[in-house]
């Protein structure tokens, strides 16, 4: 078989059929590690309503789901579409990425891009059901990201290791610091939640699962992650108690009954937060400070700009307000005053990663040209 024959069908369908398959792998990793089951245990999928191990002649990416008809062969539960999708975009991608970057990273590079389109596909179906990017994700990408630039400099366009390195280094510190401190600004624009409930209402704060659940707090029919809430160390949770109980022993609390993230205040004492294993009581309002988005996009945004760079980073964070943006605009034209549901953040950051891989650096330069244009500079 001639060499024309292999670079113009075979690989590009091998690209294809490798991005079919991790995007089956993906399908599990979306799936099991927000229940926090591992990956590989047990090793073969299953069927999430009856839990049948699904054989490999019926675990064939893409053609499997067509042949079932999206359905379960053994209790006939419906498979949902998104395992399917999330198959067929990852295929695609990886054969978009071979046809785009082949001659110009090689074929470490493409790889090396697979890596951060699997995790941004991962992150995003993840984010969009649970609200959270994981750690296994976004520090583990970024580690590998770092690694990434340090062996194939040729992802930002260098030809020496350190110099590749650097790039990544620089594009990881510059996502992280550019998305905290647009957060920071959130949190001084948007910074609090009040709740009034208008007659006495129950909360409660407990950690149900064990030493290594997170805290939940109930305030009404609102509940929270401790981690949601206290995202610095001057957040406070401020509340305004009529009754209120330390691990079911009555407090007497004449003001009001303050949360911190390392400790409660009641009547201006401090009482440790380790000493206190369930808070509850009746409250009449709540006051909950919040983000503009989570810590979690900020370590998404470091591993972002680990593989791609740091003018990468730049594009992403502003073409993801600028998606989010028009996404918000089109919801409110559709719903009107009733809007959708809301999506997380970190879906538009990766979007906007896909758009910088594939054409990114053009949109980028011609913008540059245009500010260098207005500003008089040749």
């Amino acid at each position: 078989m001639s060499p024309p024959v292999i670079f113009a069908y075979i690989l590009p369908a091998f690209a294809f059929v490798t991005g079919a398959c991790i995007g089956s792998f993906l399908n599990v990793v979306i799936y099991r590690i927000p229940q926090g089951l591992r990956v590989n245990e047990p090793r073969r999928s299953f069927c999430t309503s009856c839990g049948t191990q699904i054989p490999l002649h019926l675990n064939i990416p893409l053609l499997s789901w067509l042949m079932l008809r999206g359905k379960c062969k053994w209790c006939g539960s419906r498979i949902a579409f998104r395992y399917f999708l999330v198959e067929l975009l990852t295929a695609i991608c990886f054969l978009a990425v071979w046809h785009q970057e082949i001659n110009g990273v090689g074929l470490p590079g493409v790889v090396a891009l697979w890596v951060i389109i699997s995790l941004l596909i991962a992150a995003t179906f993840i984010d969009i059901d649970h609200f959270i990017i994981p750690d296994s994700i976004t520090i583990g990408g970024s580690f590998a990201g770092l690694v990434a630039s340090f062996a194939i400099p040729a992802l930002h366009g260098e030809k020496i290791w350190w110099k590749g390195g650097l790039e990544g280094l620089t594009g990881a510190t510059a996502g992280f610091v550019l998305l905290w401190l647009i957060v920071l600004m959130g949190k001084m624009f948007f910074g609090k939640i009040k709740h009034d409930f208008g007659e006495p209402t129950d909360f409660e704060i407990s950690q149900p699962g064990g030493e290594e659940a997170p805290i939940i707090i109930r305030l009404g029919e609102h509940e929270y992650e401790w981690g949601d809430i206290f995202f610095r160390k001057w957040d406070r949770l401020e509340m305004e108690t009529l009754e209120l109980y330390f691990d079911g022993e009555r407090r007497e609390c004449q003001e009001r009954f303050r949360v911190l993230g390392d400790g409660l205040e009641v009547d201006g004492g401090r009482v440790e937060l380790d000493t206190v294993k369930k808070v509850t009581g009746k409250i009449t309002s709540a006051v909950v400070p919040r983000e503009a988005m989570g810590f979690g996009d900020v370590k998404f945004m470091a591993m972002i700009g680990a593989f791609l760079g740091w003018e990468a980073a730049v594009f992403t964070i502003f073409g993801a307000c600028i998606i989010g943006a028009v996404v918000g605009l089109v919801q409110k034209l559709i719903f009107g005053e009733q809007w959708g549901k809301p999506l997380p953040f970190g879906p538009y950051l990766a979007l906007a990663a896909f758009l910088w891989i594939f054409i990114g650096p053009a949109i980028w330069f011609w913008y540059a040209g245009i500010l260098r244009s207005a500003g008089g500079f040749h």
